[in-house]
């Protein structure tokens, strides 16, 4: 069965750091684009980053740009999300996404693109 398992999530001041982890298993990972989304109260869900099968390809929402990263080690199915500079905005829940129907790779922040939800991790991000 496919598995994203999202975890590092946790509470910290702003200006703080946190590193989220998405575990994947149960399918081909390396056929996979990967996406982080994230949903706070209230709000809709924004496409945050995402990754292409390779790696070598990046994209970030403006409201992260600069601060956060993206990465995948394919060898260990897992991809990750490095927040630097974390600011009470940034407070939600950060949702690890798979998806294999990715047409042109400047869509990737698209939810239409991903077919596998991770069950998302709380970020709280202190003033």
């Amino acid at each position: 069965q496919l598995q994203l398992v999202e975890s590092g999530g946790g509470l910290v001041h702003a200006g703080g750091s946190l590193k989220l982890s998405c575990a994947a298993s149960g399918f081909t990972f390396n056929y996979f684009t990967i996406g982080w989304f994230r949903q706070a109260p209230g709000k809709e869900r924004e496409g945050v980053s995402c990754i292409s099968t390779s790696g070598s390809s990046t994209k970030y929402a403006d409201s992260v740009k600069g601060r956060f990263t993206i990465s995948r080690d394919n060898a260990k199915n897992t991809v990750y999300l490095q927040m630097n500079s974390l600011k009470p905005e940034d407070t939600a829940v950060y949702y690890c996404v798979a998806g294999t129907g990715l047409q042109l790779f400047s869509l990737c922040l698209s939810s239409s693109v991903y077919n596998y939800w991770g069950r998302g991790t709380q970020v709280t991000v202190s003033s």
